[in-house]
């Protein structure tokens, strides 16, 4: 007798980008994580935590980050549901939506937790090919036959963004559930949300991360926006305390902090397109990027190294980023944007590596 259900056992785990050695001075640009600490209102938060939140049970339904939430994006407050992550409201979606012998299409390549949490609930996702310049065929996605689409928007690990006039054609024209992943959209340009559909069509679901604008990875705090029913729907499936009294404090000192968020995403987006530049002055070749990363092919030619080998190069100089064994991926690199000093010094290893 097997312990472990067969479609478990034949799982492939989501590759996690690499982690430096704990107290090590890496410059680590692998996981798109903020290069600035949170707002000074959290971290204020997080000195001030009385014992009680720490003895008693956090609210389950996170009423506080909700009436947050409401206020920031003028929405109600049940149409917002709050999840240990991002990656936990994936996985609500997964099973309480799409689940056994359903199809789920994605743009290819795209955000791979998604092919793995569909198969770990025994769900099938079907890879739709992006063009040859790695933007996203709506046609193909409406017209793949699955039950779900799933959009990240803007898309990782490529950066693009699908203008928000294309996002609501898809929509308009797919019955199926359509989930929208906005991890990155801080980072676009101004009016690409598609929170503003939530209340024209019943059946899409706009997920968020305190991940990536707000610096607040390690705290686990995602949320999503949707209609009433989807949201009552995800209340039911989650587990009763889903999100802990000290991530719920922090995310609403974030949010308490606009202004703070602004200037840092402001300045990660200006060190962005600065150092798109310098990679382009180079040789690389960089897709736009409307995300806090860029995706990047090493200048080819003889006697260069190909992107595998840049990644150990830069390895071997402390410097993390990240290389995909995906076929339309294997020749690029990913690098997150850091500090200005730490893009500065990216820059000054990759003209030494090609002198």
């Amino acid at each position: 007798m097997t312990l472990i259900l067969p479609h478990i056992e034949r799982l492939t785990p989501y590759a996690l980008g690499d982690l430096p050695p704990e107290g090590s001075a890496a410059i680590k640009l692998n996981q798109n994580e903020s290069p600035y600490p949170p707002s000074p209102l959290v971290l204020e938060a997080l000195r001030t935590l009385g014992e009680e939140e720490l003895r008693r049970y956090p609210d389950a339904r996170c009423a506080q980050l909700r009436a947050a939430l409401s206020r920031l994006h003028g929405v109600k407050d049940e149409q917002i549901f709050c999840g240990n992550g991002s990656s936990e409201i994936i996985s609500l979606i997964v099973k309480g939506f799409i689940g056994p012998n359903r199809r789920m299409a994605l743009p290819d390549p795209s955000f791979s937790l998604y092919h793995t949490v569909a198969a770990s609930y025994q769900a099938s996702s079907i890879a739709i090919p992006t063009r040859c310049d790695y933007t996203v065929d709506t046609e193909l996605l409406t017209n793949s036959g699955a039950d779900a689409i799933v959009l990240v928007n803007p898309n990782a690990p490529t950066g693009h963004l699908l203008p928000l006039e294309e996002v609501e054609r898809l929509v308009s024209r797919f019955p199926g559930l359509v989930v929208i992943d906005e991890a990155y959209i801080d980072f676009a340009d101004p009016g690409a949300t598609a929170i503003p559909l939530v209340d024209r069509y019943p059946n899409v679901i706009v997920v968020r991360t305190f991940s990536k604008a707000y610096a607040l990875c390690g705290a686990r705090v995602g949320y999503c926006i949707a209609a009433e029913p989807l949201i009552a729907a995800l209340e039911k499936s989650k587990d009763i305390y889903n999100i802990n009294a000290i991530s719920r404090k922090l995310a609403v000192a974030a949010l308490e902090d606009r202004d703070y968020t602004a200037r840092t995403v402001a300045a990660l987006k200006a060190t962005r397109d600065s150092f798109i530049v310098e990679l382009r002055s180079l040789g690389f070749d960089v897709i736009p990027s409307q995300t806090n990363f860029v995706l990047c092919t090493p200048p080819a030619g003889a006697g260069k190294p190909d992107a595998r080998q840049w990644y150990r190069k830069l390895l071997e100089r402390n410097i993390y980023v990240r290389h995909f064994e995906h076929p339309r991926l294997a020749d690029k690199l990913r690098i997150s944007i850091g500090t200005d000093d730490e893009m500065a010094a990216v820059t000054a290893v990759l003209r030494g590596l090609l002198a």
